[in-house]
């Protein structure tokens, strides 16, 4: 018998940590805290107290004492199944983008300044470098919005979850004062409604494009002609960020700026409904933009039209601004100059509004009501 051998036998066996045995990687999940710290520090200004690797977030809230009636202001959301091509193709460094666009654009909406966000992420199995891309996504699109990235969990589900499954979550908190908070009270009529571009799909529609590429038999490695990148690559263009361009918007026009929303589920029509007081209408106009190729080329592949997309699609326009109709060219230029192409697309009504189908009570929301007029301008246009 060789040594080496004779070595192995008297050796005592190792003890198997039963946690391990049953799936659960901590180690790994150490590893993939340790890749990202870097990442989230970057977000932390000297209101963060505690580091990173606390039960809990500490953010110094002194500055609230500046406010004379500060409001909290606070959103949850995913990405939905726009992880299932991140998890495809095997990238997962934008998905922490569209997280942050998700929940800190929608606290915008109301006029509030982000103060802090955290993360959840349940999956199969700690990939440590994959779980430190997306956070890594996450912390990028905190540092451009300006937000904290204050804590986060890392959940592995060994048997509810495959072992390259993942999904991701996260909540915002951030600060408006009372007195200029945005929303319907303050629309009027003559408002005009302006449109500000997507850089995309975003983050929503997507078991109806994954359905359409599917019956197509298109494989998310293949080649795109139309955009001259992988299909996978394509359709994981990451969400744009609003929330600091918006903030200036309103820091600059103050209340000349009545309300925002933002085109995430049910469209267009259905979130501008969400932001307009009861009795007043909008017919948005298509021809003022053409629907960026993306848009075009799934629908064509799923043998539909484009107004039949509109209750599940951006169609190219992320968010929607109402202001005051004689700040409405300078809010547009401002907008336009800082890299997010914004035009008008409608004009707020009130009174009898015209026979026809409207939108109008989305999401529990009784507000206006709104609906897409028109035809799309062509695709050369915009």
């Amino acid at each position: 018998m060789a040594s080496s051998e004779r070595d192995a036998l008297s050796r005592p066996e190792q003890p198997v940590n039963p946690y391990t045995a049953a799936g659960v990687d901590t180690a790994a999940g150490d590893l993939a805290v340790e890749l990202m710290k870097s990442a989230v520090r970057r977000t932390h200004g000297p209101e963060v107290l505690g580091g990173v690797g606390g039960f809990a977030g500490l953010f110094d809230a002194a500055a609230l004492k500046a406010y004379d009636r500060p409001l909290l202001a606070t959103s949850t959301d995913g990405v939905g199944t726009k992880v299932a091509i991140a998890q495809a193709i095997d990238k997962h460094d934008t998905i922490g983008q569209d997280l942050v666009g998700m929940v800190v654009d929608d606290i915008v909406v109301v006029g509030a300044k982000p103060l802090f966000m955290t993360d959840y992420i349940a999956c199969g199995r700690v990939f440590p470098e994959r779980i430190a891309d997306i956070v890594r996504g996450i912390a990028a699109g905190c540092a451009e919005t300006g937000t904290a990235l204050v804590g986060g969990e890392t959940a592995e589900h060994p048997g509810l979850l495959g072992v390259n499954d993942y999904d991701v979550a996260g909540a915002a908190t951030g600060i408006v004062e009372a007195d200029r908070v945005l929303g319907a009270e303050r629309v009027r009529d003559g408002d005009v409604v302006l449109a500000l571009a997507s850089s995309g799909l975003h983050s929503n529609g997507y078991s109806l494009v994954r359905h359409i590429v599917t019956g197509a038999g298109i494989q998310y490695g293949a080649n795109a002609a139309d955009f001259g990148t992988t299909w996978g690559e394509a359709l994981l263009e990451p969400t744009r960020l609003y929330t600091q361009p918006l903030l200036k918007l309103i820091a600059d026009h103050g209340d000349r700026v009545h309300a925002l929303s933002h085109v995430t589920g049910g469209g267009i029509a259905a979130n501008l409904a969400r932001v307009l007081p009861q009795g007043t209408w909008v017919e948005v106009d298509r021809a003022t933009w053409s629907p960026p190729a993306v848009f075009r080329v799934l629908a064509d592949l799923g043998d539909l039209d484009l107004p039949s997309t509109e209750g599940t699609w951006n169609l190219g326009i992320g968010f929607l601004a109402v202001v005051a109709a004689d700040k409405a060219e300078a809010a547009a230029s401002a907008l336009s100059r800082g890299g997010i192409a914004t035009w008008q697309v409608g004009v707020v009504r009130d009174g009898a509004r015209p026979d026809g189908d409207w939108e109008q009570g989305a999401k529990g929301v009784d507000g206006g009501a709104v609906r897409l007029v028109g035809a799309y301008a062509d695709h050369t246009a915009r």
